[in-house]
């Protein structure tokens, strides 16, 4: 006997998917537009939940200008509003260059290594999924408070 098929949540599932140069122009743009999508969907700026997506679009953006770039490659920002949840995906070119699956705090005076840790402190879920034909994509989801809900 199967087990029973859960209940859809109503709702409706919002995209938004853009692809930025891989430059420190192109991070901070890709920040400033996911803030203002978020603006649409009912997320209002300053909120809780738009900070936190702020804050990890711009280090995954970072990320993906600084240790992921392939000359004359982009980077894609994906952005999935689902009933209670905001998916964020950044898409690059290297693949052979994964975060670890692990994160861990790095020594009090290091100058980097603290992006990752913030996105693994807000998020409720995230991982590193290869990308095809080629890079990685790394998925963060953050749970959204009821009233957020579309």
């Amino acid at each position: 006997m199967q087990p029973p098929i859960a209940p859809q949540q109503a709702g409706t599932v919002r995209v938004f998917t853009q692809r930025f140069s891989s430059t420190p122009l192109g991070a901070r743009l890709a920040r400033r537009l996911a803030l203002h999508q978020l603006q649409a969907w009912a997320v209002p700026h300053g909120s809780e939940a738009s900070d936190a997506a702020a804050l990890v679009v711009a280090e995954l953006a970072a990320n993906a200008v600084t240790h992921g770039r392939v000359p004359g490659r982009d980077f894609e920002l994906r952005l999935t509003r689902t009933p209670g949840a905001l998916r964020i995906e950044v898409s690059d070119t290297r693949g052979e260059r994964r975060p670890p699956r692990q994160v861990t705090s790095p020594p009090d005076l290091a100058d980097s290594g603290r992006g990752l840790v913030l996105v693994a402190a807000l998020a409720d879920r995230w991982q590193v999924l290869d990308r095809v034909p080629v890079g990685k994509t790394v998925r963060v989801e953050l749970d959204l408070p009821e009233a957020a809900a579309p």
